[in-house]
């Protein structure tokens, strides 16, 4: 990323930036939601359906959606809800990075040119 004495990136660069932030957040989700769904579907016994939905939903939040079966299902659980908890925070994160950066750079840029 630029510092504050380099020029603001123009916006074909700054959308090329972005992708990039956002490909990278994507594969983050991915990988978290694949992770938890073949843990469920491994510990709880239940389908693949049922165990992305659950993933999907402890890692956004939202909570878990059936009662787990037996213990090691459940201390995946507790170990994927704490896992989801920080991923969730780094990925949004990565994702809006670029966007506050440019933003933060385009009001010091303006508060430089205001000093002239």
């Amino acid at each position: 990323m630029e510092n504050k004495k380099q020029k603001l990136l123009t916006p074909r660069n700054f959308a090329i930036r972005l992708a990039k932030y956002s490909f990278f957040a994507f594969i983050l989700i991915f990988f978290s939601v694949g992770f938890g769904t073949i843990g469920y579907w491994y510990f709880d016994k239940i389908s693949w359906l049922d165990s992305f939905y659950m993933a999907s939903m402890i890692l956004t939040g939202m909570g878990p959606v059936s009662e787990m079966t037996n213990d090691s299902a459940k201390i995946f659980s507790a170990f994927y809800a704490l896992y989801s908890g920080v991923a969730f925070l780094s990925i949004t994160a990565v994702f809006f990075a670029p966007i506050i950066h440019r933003l933060l750079h385009i009001l010091h840029v303006e508060d430089e040119e205001n000093a002239d």
